[in-house]
């Protein structure tokens, strides 16, 4: 299962967590604040390690221009 998905009709279309409506922009912020993965996921519970990983992976291959993504 892919760990970000992008649905138009989720967020305006933002990459999201799959199954929930956290974006990828969102945990950014989270850890950008200062929030450790740990804190994070005793905040959404429902969020895995592995969710706030690919959060980051996401970014960094949409930085690199190496993917992108599209709308639905």
């Amino acid at each position: 299962m892919e760990r970000i998905e992008v649905n138009r009709e989720v967020l305006a279309g933002k990459p999201i967590i799959a199954g929930t409506r956290i974006s990828v922009e969102f945990v950014l912020e989270m850890l950008s604040s200062g929030m450790s993965v740990e804190e994070i996921i005793k905040e959404y519970p429902h969020l895995k390690k592995e969710d706030i990983l690919a959060a980051i992976a996401f970014a960094v291959k949409v930085l690199k221009k190496e993917e992108f993504y599209r709308l639905n």
